[in-house]
């Protein structure tokens, strides 16, 4: 890390108020016993879907970004939020990946089978009822994050591609072709999507999506200096 900088990146949230203010106060608590000058908390996507409250994440994550050096990242369940908005034949893929509990956590109640007149009814009843605080949230999520050494985005990066030049499918989606890679990716990848029972630290990159929304467990990794550690 650049010198005075302290780096809190938190994996996948998906739908847990809970454990993100759990996390959020022992930032507090870190940041309270050892003051940094410039301290960034970057949130790796996956903010809704499975877990019970979507709204409330989002929620948090504005009032948190209002007040404090936040970098929020896209995942690919928010990419499945926007194409919905725009596309609302998606909505039976997006059910599969927990959809239908974001819709709920806004007070929709989508019926069982769809069809695509009652798709495209849910698509704008939705859209009315979306806070403009959330839509610009949506609409300012970041690819990816570089500060230092390490290189922070969703989902991770293709092997043999510059990093800045790297397409949006890979950043939301790669697995794999990604993770089974011992390259020296030039930076260090931190990343989340693949949950793992516990944070992942490798030489070329570290996983700490840690299924937060089935296991309660929300990992938040802090970078300074050339230490790494876990709150």
């Amino acid at each position: 890390m650049p010198d005075s900088t302290r780096i809190y990146a938190v994996g996948d949230i998906h739908g847990r108020p809970d454990l993100l203010d759990s996390v959020l106060a022992r930032i507090d608590a870190d940041m309270e016993a050892d003051p940094a000058p410039n301290a960034i908390r970057i949130f790796l996507g996956d903010y809704i879907d499975r877990g019970p409250d979507s709204k409330g994440v989002l929620d948090r994550l504005v009032d948190h970004g209002a007040a404090q050096p936040t970098v929020c990242l896209m995942g690919n369940h928010e990419a499945f939020l926007r194409e919905f908005l725009e596309n609302p034949h998606v909505l039976p893929v997006w059910r599969r990946c927990g959809g239908l509990e974001t819709l709920l956590s806004y007070g929709l109640v989508p019926e069982i089978g769809t069809d695509p007149q009652n798709r495209r009814e849910l698509s704008s009843e939705f859209d009315r009822m979306l806070p403009s605080s959330h839509r610009e949230f949506l609409s300012d999520l970041k690819p990816y994050f570089i500060c230092g050494d390490f290189f922070f985005v969703h989902a991770g990066v293709r092997p043999g591609v510059c990093l800045t030049k790297q397409s949006e499918d890979d950043l939301l989606w790669i697995r794999e072709d990604f993770l089974l890679s011992k390259s020296d990716f030039g930076k260090v990848i931190v990343h989340g999507h693949t949950p793992v029972l516990e944070p992942d630290v490798r030489s070329n990159r570290i996983n700490i999506d840690t299924g937060a929304y089935a296991t309660g467990r929300l990992t938040c990794l802090v970078l300074e200096n050339d230490k790494i550690r876990f709150i």
